[in-house]
This record gives structure tokens, C-alpha cells and sequence, in this order.
């Protein structure tokens, strides 16, 4: 199993323990890399929906996934290349969220698999 980098949607599966075949790939894949990575915008994304909702009890479970996973920066090689990825889209057509973009530049930046249950947003990529 290559390394890979979770989407925002499938870290919060992980979260929620609720889909067993999420839970038990999330577990091989920690089994032998040793830890899960998301990208810092996922990391925002979904703290700032716990925050708004005032989730304490998700927060809690959050922050303690968070410390014992992989979350990777946002770095200026990853903004350029979510701007490239962004003007792409946009000029075939396909809108794409910047949050999205980041996210899957984070991935590519760093040689990972991108693992995410939205494949829709992303088929329009040949970089993904």
C-alpha cells in the first residue's frame, strides 16, 4: 500500500468510526505506515465545522487523531501548484473549490495517494 494522504471526507469517516470498510482500510494502512496524513486544509475544514457547531465532543476526538496523525503543510510549491490545478479546471470547465485544489496539490507535492470519496470533483484532473 503506497503512502497516501486522506481527503477532508474519508478523515472524517475515520472520525465518525461508523463505515467498517473505512475503519478497516484506515487501520491496515496504520498497520504499516504508522499513521494516517491529511493535508492542514482538511485539518481546518474540519475544525472550523466542529467550532461553528460548538462540537465538543467531537473536538475532543479530533484533536486526539490529529496528535497521532501526519498533517502536512501547506507550502508555497503547494499553493503554485494548486494555482496550476485551479486554472485547469476553470478552463475545461470544471469549477474547483480552492479548498479542494490545495488538497489534492498537497497530495501530489508530497508523492502521495490521494484517497478521497469524492472522485467527481477531482476525474476532470490528469494529474489525479
Amino acid at each position: 500500500m503506497d503512502l497516501a494522504l486522506l481527503d477532508t471526507d474519508i478523515f472524517s469517516e475515520v472520525l465518525k468510526q461508523r463505515n467498517a470498510i473505512v475503519m478497516r482500510k484506515a487501520a491496515t494502512y496504520v498497520q504499516q505506515h504508522g499513521q494516517i496524513a491529511i493535508s492542514a486544509v482538511s485539518r481546518f475544514e474540519i475544525l472550523r465545522g466542529y467550532k461553528k457547531e460548538n462540537a465538543t465532543t467531537q473536538l475532543g476526538r479530533f484533536h486526539v487523531l490529529c496528535q497521532k496523525s501526519l498533517i502536512l503543510a501547506v507550502t508555497d510549491a503547494i499553493f503554485d501548484r494548486a494555482a496550476d490545478l485551479w486554472a485547469y479546471g476553470r478552463t475545461h470547465g470544471n469549477p474547483v473549490g480552492d479548498a479542494d485544489v490545495l488538497i489534492a496539490a498537497t497530495a501530489l507535492e508530497y508523492g502521495r495517494t490521494f484517497v478521497t470519496g469524492n472522485e467527481s470533483h477531482f476525474t476532470w484532473s490528469p494529474a489525479l
